[in-house]
């Protein structure tokens, strides 16, 4: 998520990164003919993409001056994908091939200038590959005609900004700093203004004498000004898992950051449109209510669960709402003033007495860590029941700093965020992150941000002891959605600890947003994928686990 409306957050996303092994994708019957590279989705499809690129650079230039230029209109690729709903795995598309490079001496002509003698400059062709997630609707696809910008549009950014977006107010909270991101050359009236760039620069094109040594290229100073250069994305192969695959729930209920224990970091932000500077009261804003929704979805699954402390210490049995105090409140009370608006307490029934109650709530568990806990019986195949504790330590109204966050991943074998990914300039940044901020046990990560595929998930693998083998990326390929991403969350730990052992896809399906979340259904879960479990070797008839 990020920052839209009610409904759409952008925010947040990661990487495919290959797995460690092609082990244990089976269904109990069939064994998943899968690659190293698949990946889990209920709506999406895994992909290569390629496309080619070009640039003008000094004949003097370094790798380092040449690559930077490469990136900046790769990272232009990135909003042209998006709006065309395909999300791709290298961070804003950085990762670019030097093997690739194919440098070529070019003279440049300022044809507008009579008697110009030409620049000597370099021009350097690229290839930049990528695996990338489709909808299941573009299941035929092979190649999207698209475009990437000139390396220097950010001169040029009111243009782009008219001719190449949709110029809604989501395009004009990037138009100053990142309008990379809300590129979408598939318009009708970006193509007609792209074909009619090309004409002048064909017309600039002829004018340029034939040069007189054989091999030697002459170009018009009109295609290194170009802004807008035509690519064809390039959309190969099937590295979408086409077996069941599960959490190594054995791994997860015989304890791993604690003994006898299984924890989970649930950490969860603020939703008001940071890109576009709104600022709530935390009480009214959207994501106080879904981080609940959440809680409420996760009781429902597995019941039992009681407040047992809170980072801060606070009673939260009792509070002052004028000269009322108000005794012996429980946290399902509390979850019912807020999500039903029912079951007030004696002494508040005012509009004004209800908004009193509801802070004095707030101030005590907003930015506070509380702690849930319910005790389990779980026997894991053959081995003797154990008494084990599921612990769901969790913490409303994450912003901009890194802290909770951390603390939630050090400390969880399930960590679960439902927020900003601030274009993954955010606190899950993996640039805020070192190896020693990860446990060495295996780990659960659901990233529900927006395009989390694209910022977090290569990054974090390159950082977590064992990669692949120790930690399941769950992310979002595209934006995704506010309204009902709570509920989703807490479906989706719910299920992982019910008891049941959900395989990957049904977990996915408890993850998506339903009819009962927007009171109709959307049909689409932001093309959410799960990388990193091919290398799981658990099954539930191979390794029943009872837990009571």
């Amino acid at each position: 998520m990020n920052h839209l409306s009610p409904l759409f957050r952008f925010a947040t996303a990661a990487s495919l990164l290959a797995c460690a092994a092609l082990a244990g994708c089976a269904n109990d019957a069939t064994t998943a003919a899968s690659s190293e590279d698949d990946l889990t989705s209920n709506t999406a499809l895994a992909r290569t993409l390629t496309f080619n690129g070009a640039v003008y650079v000094a004949a003097s230039a370094s790798d380092s001056s040449i690559l930077y230029a490469m990136k900046s209109q790769t990272q232009s690729a990135f909003g042209a994908l998006r709006e065309a709903n395909v999300g791709v795995n290298s961070r804003e598309l950085k990762d670019i091939d030097i093997k690739t490079w194919k440098k070529s001496p070019v003279t440049v002509f300022d044809t507008k200038n009579t008697g110009d003698k030409g620049a000597a400059m370099l021009r350097v062709e690229y290839t930049f590959t990528d695996n990338a997630v489709v909808p299941k609707a573009m299941a035929k696809k092979s190649s999207l005609p698209l475009a990437v910008l000139g390396t220097n549009y950010t001169a040029q950014t009111q243009r782009v900004f008219d001719e190449c977006t949709s110029g809604d107010a989501h395009a004009k909270e990037f138009k100053d700093g990142a309008m990379w991101y809300v590129f979408n050359p598939a318009l009708t009236k970006c193509k007609a203004a792209m074909t009619a760039e090309q004409k002048a620069i064909d017309a600039e094109k002829a004018k340029l004498a034939k040069p007189a040594v054989a091999g030697t290229v002459y170009a018009p100073k009109a295609e290194l000004d170009r802004l807008y250069i035509p690519t064809t994305m390039k959309l190969t192969g099937d590295k979408t898992n086409k077996g069941t695959s599960w959490p190594e729930y054995d791994r997860l209920w015989s304890g791993g950051v604690a003994k006898n224990k299984v924890v989970i970091g649930m950490v969860s932000g603020m939703m008001a449109d940071w890109a576009a500077g709104e600022k709530h009261d935390p009480i009214d804003d959207d994501g106080y209510r879904m981080w609940m929704e959440g809680l409420r979805a996760i009781f429902k699954a597995r019941a039992g669960f009681k407040v047992t402390a809170n980072g801060n210490s606070q009673d939260l049995t009792t509070f002052a709402v004028g000269t009322t105090t108000v005794k012996g409140v429980t946290f399902e009370q509390i979850m019912g003033w807020e999500l039903d608006q029912t079951g007030w307490p004696a002494g508040v029934s005012t509009f004004e007495q209800k908004k009193q109650l509801r802070v004095a709530v707030g101030n005590k568990i907003i930015k506070n860590w509380i702690t849930f806990q319910v005790p389990v019986k779980v026997k894991v195949g053959s081995k003797a029941e154990q008494s084990v504790t599921v612990e769901l330590n969790s913490y409303f109204g994450a912003e901009g700093d890194a802290t909770p966050h951390k603390k939630a991943i050090k400390s969880s074998d399930i960590f679960v965020y439902n927020g900003h990914s601030y274009i993954g300039y955010g606190p899950l940044d993996p640039k805020n992150f070192s190896a020693s901020d990860f446990p060495s046990s295996y780990q659960i990560m659901f990233v529900n941000s927006c395009v989390s595929y694209n910022y977090y998930e290569k990054d974090y693998w390159a950082l977590k002891s064992g990669g692949s083998a120790n930690l399941e990326m769950v992310t979002n390929g595209l934006e995704s959605w506010v309204s009902g991403s709570g509920a989703a969350m807490g479906r989706f730990v719910g299920a992982l600890i019910s008891g049941s052992q959900p395989s990957y896809s049904q977990l996915l399906t408890a993850a998506q947003f339903s009819a009962s979340d927007y009171g109709y259904d959307w049909g689409m879960d932001a093309l959410r994928v799960v990388d990193g479990e091919l290398d799981n070797k658990y099954t539930p008839t191979a390794t029943p686990i009872v837990v009571k």
